[in-house]
């Protein structure tokens, strides 16, 4: 699991997930939000996934929603915390 006491590491994003934010409407600011804040958990491939509910009170895609949860999966390394795609959930 990723130690985010002392989190410093730059964070990038593939192009992958960066299409994944604009289909799914996540910030590059909320995506960081949650791997500094987010709680974690496993994922596949030894990758691991935050979640973090942020309020939104807005609309997504016509419908009203108070909560947008921003599921970033990414993967450690030496450097840097790389963002491998990105979830988010309405509520």
């Amino acid at each position: 699991m990723i130690q985010r006491n002392d989190l410093i590491k730059a964070v990038v994003f593939t192009s992958h997930a960066r299409q994944r934010m604009k289909d799914r409407g996540a910030s590059e600011e909320n995506v960081i939000e949650a791997i500094r804040t987010g709680e974690q958990e496993p994922a596949r491939l030894g990758r691991v996934m935050f979640r973090l509910n942020m309020e939104f009170k807005r609309e997504w895609d016509g419908v009203y929603y108070h909560i947008q949860q921003v599921a970033p999966v990414v993967v450690e390394e030496n450097e840097r915390v790389v963002v491998i795609t990105v979830y988010t959930f309405y509520f």
